[in-house]
């Protein structure tokens, strides 16, 4: 069987005068190299795609991080400045192709930008500027050039007993690179969290009742996939759940 196909939506930026539809390499590398799947790249469109057209023709959804944030009258705030910067295309995109890729039982991993576009999609809210908050530890990337110190695995998570993730990642405290400024809020009704950080931000979640694997991670297992077990083996268990799906539909 050829290998099977995974969508990214992809965010709508602008170089030099010129507007772009991009998705980082981080994310396409860790696809193929972690997952074993073929990166299918979605336009950020605020209209024009037709999101069952594309699910038609993939076996899971990659919804990546990026330096936009989703806009906050998507969960009943209002927006300021400082919640920026925004991605109408990309809020257009991803929001509706999660939601019906749950519906259709495709999987899904949502990491970052991905797992609050998760949250809001399903009913919940964000926090921003989550270092202000008491009690709060500073998540933000260090502000410094070379990305594998910006990216630095240097923080615990707990991820809890009889969870999903427990499995694949282990229960208990693991390591990871998690590195937001903005968190889940109220969780959506519909998540089960299944890991926080010592001051208690949600840092992982998954779809309670999902027809096939859907998790959301607010840290960046594709950075370190090939060296890092816990990034490498959240990796391999959504290409494992790509390639059941993709058995199945080439059954039917």
């Amino acid at each position: 069987m050829s290998k099977p196909v995974v969508a990214i939506p992809c965010d709508f930026r602008e170089f030099d005068g010129n507007v772009w539809h991009v998705v980082a390499h981080q994310y396409v590398r860790a696809a193929v190299e972690g997952a074993g799947v073929m990166p299918f790249l979605i336009p950020a469109l605020e209209t024009g795609n037709d999101i069952d057209e594309i699910l038609d023709r993939v076996d899971g959804v990659l919804a990546s991080g990026a330096r936009s944030n989703v806009h906050p009258s998507l969960y009943g705030a209002e927006a300021k400045e400082s919640d920026g910067p925004f991605d109408p295309g990309r809020d257009a995109t991803s929001l509706p192709l999660i939601t019906r890729a749950l519906e259709r039982g495709v999987p899904l991993l949502a990491i970052c930008r991905g797992i609050q576009e998760l949250n809001v999609a399903l009913g919940g809210t964000l926090a921003s500027e989550i270092q202000d908050q008491p009690g709060i530890w500073d998540h933000r990337k260090p502000d410094v050039k070379e990305l594998d110190v910006a990216y630095g695995i240097r923080q615990d998570v707990i991820v809890k007993e009889g969870s999903c993730l427990a499995p694949v990642l282990g229960a208990g405290r693991i390591r990871v690179n998690s590195l937001h400024r903005q968190a889940i809020g109220a969780a959506a009704p519909r998540l089960a969290v299944e890991a926080v950080a010592d001051d208690g931000t949600i840092e992982a979640v998954s779809v309670i009742g999902s027809k096939a694997f859907a998790v959301g991670v607010q840290w960046h297992p594709e950075y370190w996939v090939r060296t890092d077990t816990p990034s490498a083996s959240l990796f391999k268990a959504f290409g494992d759940a790509v390639r059941t799906y993709a058995a199945g539909r080439l059954a039917a």
